[in-house]
């Protein structure tokens, strides 16, 4: 590790969270199953990322579903791994959650069932890392493509969750927000005959369900209006609030880099991104497992699991 970061991690006291991590990270190994194979890092892959870092100061990080795998949820694009090699199964889309009762009733089914699981995930040492280099100064701003809560139960703070939360819940009428937590115990009121455990845990939480368990359940409408409750989070076929898109710019044009960390960047919304720091004349480096649609813009590109790679850089 070069003086610099060495320095950087004595004063912000840093080493004593790295051991938790090391240990957290040796308790998750078992949680991998959703992580695609890759080949171990090189030492020169692992050189030029700890230059890119050690020469910004104010780094804009983009997270994705690789990151969040290493805790145990999967994601629907990784090789073998994804939900999308592993089912026929795809997203509820915006526009069939808000026009068919049937599709609403289904989603929060499995979604009531999958809650406990999906709620319980804990952060790994990816997730603690980037909290680690916040505290100290070097990341300005988290930005993450996941809905699971992960970074801000981190610690977190500056973090812009490009696609909401699975932990709020939203009218679709009169934009009234409640806790998913107090809606999972007013499902819990309305449907106490459902008897159902998790199975196979999809990237959003949602869990599969057998028509017969679905087609009883009841769905609470707002509390204050009657409306429609959605997550509060862009469904596919739905759009990113522009509000959010212009943070999320002026985010990465006040940086000095942007670093991707886990993403293929396959929708728009995070390629989008990509395009603001190019044109913000930005580096980019990018560590994800496979290839990604930004290979061609970015100055480093290491296919390596996050939760291997960070670590040795910050404790080398």
């Amino acid at each position: 590790m070069s003086l610099k970061w060495r320095k950087l991690f004595q004063i912000h006291n840093i080493q004593q969270s790295l051991n938790f991590i090391n240990l957290t990270d040796r308790i998750s190994c078992s949680t991998l199953a959703f992580v695609p194979k890759c080949q171990p890092v090189g030492e020169k892959e692992l050189s030029e990322l700890e230059s890119f870092m050690t020469n910004s100061n104010k780094i804009c990080v983009l997270t994705g579903a690789g990151i969040s795998t290493e805790s145990g949820i999967p994601d629907y694009r990784s090789e073998g791994v994804g939900l999308y090699a592993r089912s026929d199964r795809r997203p509820v889309l915006y526009k069939e959650f808000c026009e068919s009762k049937q599709t609403r009733r289904r989603y929060w089914a499995r979604n009531y069932v999958g809650w406990p699981r999906f709620s319980s995930f804990v952060p790994n040492s990816t997730h603690k890392i980037l909290k680690n280099l916040e505290d100290a100064g070097k990341v300005s701003c988290v930005i993450t493509q996941n809905v699971d809560n992960l970074h801000f139960k981190a610690g977190s703070k500056n973090v812009i969750e490009l696609h909401g939360t699975a932990f709020r819940v939203t009218c679709l009428n009169c934009d009234h927000k409640i806790s998913r937590y107090d809606l999972q115990k007013i499902l819990q009121q309305n449907n106490k005959h459902m008897k159902a455990e998790a199975q196979m845990m999809r990237p959003d939480g949602d869990v599969e369900l057998s028509q017969d368990q679905v087609e009883n359940f009841v769905v609470p409408s707002c509390g204050k209006c009657g409306g429609i409750l959605k997550p509060d989070i862009v469904f596919f076929g739905d759009n990113v609030p522009r509000q959010r898109v212009d943070k999320v710019k002026q985010e990465v044009e006040m940086a000095d880099s942007l670093l991707v960390l886990g993403s293929s960047l396959s929708v728009f919304s995070g390629l989008r991104i990509i395009l603001q720091a190019v044109d913000a004349k930005r580096p980019i480096a990018i560590v994800n497992i496979g290839k990604t649609r930004a290979d061609q813009y970015a100055q480093i590109k290491v296919a390596a699991r996050c939760g291997e790679i960070l670590p040795k850089i910050c404790s080398l």
